[in-house]
């Protein structure tokens, strides 16, 4: 499959319901009002400092990319709100925009608009289900991760047809881009566990982070047939924090190397 020569994600600035659920954290659940929680996720906005933050990376994008007059052959954006308002203050020259709804949040059914306290009253238990095995739970009426990167590889058929040999920029959401991190990676379910309940600032994504894969060797000497190296941007931080080029290296296993993983469950039938 031939990618994009460069494939540049950006999650959405801080929204309504990231707002809400740092304060539901600290023991504040006033944000979840009767209104907030009729809502669905998709319709929620930006706050002010999400807002700030789709300005600050527009800024870095348009010096990053932009320089060279080319800047990129094709937007995308999720349908969420959030996501298109992002995109829209993103502020970059020429840009028309696609909407593809395969780029919208993972659904987090019945979870989807939800106060730390009433996830912990009501769903206590599928809560802790998911910390047994977070790729293939699901939430109550809602969209497994994995289900999710059935929806991301349809969008890596329609670069693959479309926008091969491009640059390519997509604005969407923290789970939409583990997924992308997850097919072009090929990261197994065990190394996605440690990732989702890791505590390093370096495993999170942030509001408006960017993350740039490449089939360009950075030393511009050559150009992979497949997508060969990754770095993340927070262009919403000072100073700007930024990874070194890390070429990706996909995983392979052994006999002796599944049946390690393997033998990390322990037999309950014999």
């Amino acid at each position: 499959m031939t990618l994009p020569i460069d494939l540049v994600l950006v999650r959405h600035g801080q929204s309504e319901g990231n707002a809400a659920k740092r304060l539901s954290e600290a023991g504040d659940h006033s944000a979840f009002t009767r209104d907030f929680l009729d809502r669905h996720s998709a319709s929620l906005r930006l706050t002010d400092k999400g807002r700030e933050q789709a300005r600050l990376a527009g800024e870095f994008l348009r010096g990053e990319f932009f320089k060279d007059g080319k800047g990129f052959d094709r937007y995308y954006t999720s349908e969420y709100i959030r996501a298109m308002e992002t995109a829209g203050l993103l502020d970059l020259p020429g840009a028309q925009w696609f909407c593809d709804f395969y780029l919208t949040e993972r659904d987090w059914g019945e979870l989807d608009i939800c106060s730390d306290e009433e996830r912990e009253l009501k769903y206590g238990a599928e809560m802790r289900r998911r910390q047994v095995e977070p790729f293939f739970w699901r939430a109550p009426g809602g969209e497994s991760f994995s289900e999710l990167c059935l929806r991301v590889d349809r969008v890596l058929h329609t670069l693959h047809r479309e926008c091969a040999d491009k640059r390519v920029l997509i604005v969407c959401h923290g789970e939409v881009m583990r997924a992308f991190q997850v097919r072009l990676e090929r990261l197994s379910q065990v190394r996605f566990k440690r990732l989702v309940f890791s505590n390093l600032p370096t495993d999170t994504i942030y509001n408006c982070q960017i993350v740039h894969y490449t089939r360009e060797n950075p030393d511009g000497s050559t150009i992979a047939p497949y997508i060969g190296w990754v770095r993340w941007t927070r262009p919403t931080v000072t100073p700007i924090q930024q990874t070194n080029w890390r070429q990706i290296v996909r995983q392979r296993s052994s006999n002796e190397q599944l049946l390690e993983v393997v033998n990390q469950v322990p037999a309950m039938l014999r």
